[in-house]
C-alpha cells in the first residue's frame, strides 16, 4: 500500500500543475479550479485499481478532472461571471497580447458558450489535445467533440464580428 501511495503522490506532483491549468481555464476561478482538481485527485485515488495502463494516468485523471469541473460549475452557477479565455497561469506572452477591447469581446463571447463547448475549446486550443483524445476525455463520440468545437469556434467568431461591427460603423461619417 505504501508503494502505491508513493507512486500516486509522485504522479500527482508531476501532473498537478498542468491539471490545475486546465481546470482554471475551464472554470476561470482559482478556488473552483482547486476544488475540481482536489475532487478529481480524490476520485483518482479511490478508483486507482480501475486504471489499466499506468502510462495513461494523466489522460485518465484529465477525464476525471473535466467531469469534476462540470460538477463544480453546476454547484456554483456564479462562475460564469468570471470566465476569461486568456491563460490563467501567469502573464500573457507576446502571442497572447490583444487589446483590452478585443479581450473583453472574446470574454463575452466565451461566456456565452455552453460548458461542454468551453471544455472542448480549452482542451483543443489551450492543452493541444487531438479531437480523438478530447472525445475520450469527455466520454463522447469523436463526431460530438468535433461538432462542439465547430459550434464553439463559429459562435466565438460570430460574437466577435458582431462586437466589431458597431465599432466599424461608428467610424463612418453620416
Amino acid at each position: 500500500m505504501r508503494g502505491d501511495r508513493e507512486a500516486f503522490g509522485s504522479l500527482v506532483v508531476q501532473t498537478s500543475d498542468r491539471l490545475y491549468a486546465i481546470a482554471a481555464r475551464i472554470l476561470r476561478d482559482s478556488h473552483l479550479a482547486e476544488d475540481a482538481l482536489q475532487g478529481a485527485l480524490i476520485a483518482a485515488w479511490r478508483q486507482l485499481p480501475a486504471l489499466r495502463d499506468p502510462d495513461r494516468f494523466e489522460a485518465w485523471v484529465r477525464k476525471l478532472l473535466v467531469h469534476a469541473c462540470y460538477a463544480e460549475a453546476r454547484r456554483r452557477r456564479s462562475w460564469a461571471i468570471n470566465v476569461r479565455i486568456l491563460p490563467a497561469d501567469g502573464p500573457a506572452g507576446p502571442d497572447e497580447l490583444v487589446s483590452v477591447a478585443d479581450r473583453d469581446a472574446l470574454d463575452r463571447a466565451f461566456r456565452r458558450l455552453t460548458l461542454e463547448q468551453r471544455a472542448v475549446f480549452v482542451l483543443h486550443h489551450h492543452v493541444g489535445l487531438p479531437l480523438v483524445e478530447i472525445a475520450e476525455t469527455l466520454g463522447v463520440p469523436p463526431g460530438t467533440a468535433r461538432s462542439r468545437l465547430h459550434y464553439a469556434t463559429r459562435a466565438l467568431r460570430a460574437a466577435i464580428e458582431a462586437d466589431a461591427a458597431p465599432v466599424a460603423s461608428q467610424g463612418r461619417l453620416a
